[in-house]
């Protein structure tokens, strides 16, 4: 089969796609035929070598996490699927294991390829509602869950007023919806260009991205893109006794912040804790959670995605076809 690979550690421009092995499934996992996959940049990192002490990874490696595609076999003990069935959503590299938590590890041979393998048994994987295409569902399997856990972490109340930095993002996309459709006054950070963009999902007031152009006196704050070691500017911004959440590493620490009078949260759900793929799908089908695609590349184009995805600009997701 095809596949988008890297044979070494190093940037995304060593990437090729190239023919693999096709992977089998083994007890309690089903192959997926990939329709369409979605890049993180969790999906460049690995491969980069920064994580290499902690996670070493075996080569040729397959990346990818978010996908959309048809269930092509089920191995031993399998019940949740069955061959022919449509389903999504997000499963980290095998080598990523004791991040996935102690149960129902959502685990994958990489979706960057017109096959994979994935536990079957696991929260972040769902059938794909009938009105969600491939590419919306690819799109917004990371992305949406992220956003979920955010809104369900954050607990916003109507009328309250949230700082979205990031919000031209993945999740940026997926999260300002949400806020909106919960009662908050949305002030996102945006380039001129996609100013439309992000306030037709909802944001009330777009702003660029110095500090010196962040509102004061939030209630809360979500940091998608920004370090978690460099939030002191976005702290400043929230009220006392409001809130800071973040996605991103290092996992902050309290005294990073300067501010012990506002609640720091740390928001990765990779175990489905507050909520998995079913309730992504249902929200999204739903017209609650929209898809936000940027870019649209085909498989044989994956390596250039990899390498755009980090080298350019990108409004909302970039997505593989396959």
């Amino acid at each position: 089969m095809k596949a988008v690979v890297a044979t070494g550690y190093g940037p995304p421009e060593q990437y090729a796609v190239a023919e693999v092995p096709v992977p089998r499934p083994g007890p309690g996992q089903i192959q997926v035929r990939i329709a369409a996959a979605s890049l993180n940049p969790g999906d460049i990192q690995l491969p980069s070598g920064t994580f290499r002490d902690v996670a070493p990874l075996t080569f040729p490696h397959v990346p990818g996490n978010d996908f959309a595609g048809t269930v092509t076999e089920v191995g031993p003990g399998v019940t949740t699927y069955r061959v022919g069935d449509e389903i999504f959503g997000q499963a980290v590299p095998r080598v990523l294991r004791a991040m996935t938590g102690a149960t129902r590890p959502s685990l994958s041979t990489g979706s960057l390829a017109e096959y994979a393998v994935f536990e079957a048994d696991t929260p972040l994987l769902a059938h794909r509602p009938a009105g969600l295409s491939v590419e919306q569902a690819a799109a917004l399997a990371t992305t949406g869950l992220t956003a979920r856990a955010l809104m369900t972490t954050a607990q916003v109340r109507p009328g309250e007023s949230v700082l979205v930095v990031g919000a031209t993002g993945g999740v940026g996309t997926a999260v300002v919806p949400l806020l909106a459709s919960a009662g908050a006054r949305v002030i996102a950070t945006a380039t001129d260009v996609d100013a439309d963009l992000v306030r037709g999902l909802g944001a009330a007031e777009t702003i660029g991205y110095a500090e010196a152009e962040y509102p004061t006196g939030v209630d809360a704050a979500f940091n998608l893109t920004l370090p978690s070691d460099q939030l002191t500017g976005l702290a400043r911004a929230v009220r006392p006794g409001g809130r800071l959440l973040t996605i991103t590493y290092p996992v902050p620490q309290q005294e990073w912040i300067g501010r012990d009078d506002v609640t720091l949260h740390f928001v990765l759900d990779l175990a489905g804790a507050l909520g998995g793929m079913r309730e992504v799908g249902e929200l999204a089908a739903s017209g609650d959670l929209p898809a936000t695609i940027g870019r649209r590349y085909t498989l044989d184009e994956g390596a250039r995605a990899c390498v755009d995805f980090v080298r350019q600009h990108t409004t909302g997701k970039i997505v593989v076809t396959m």
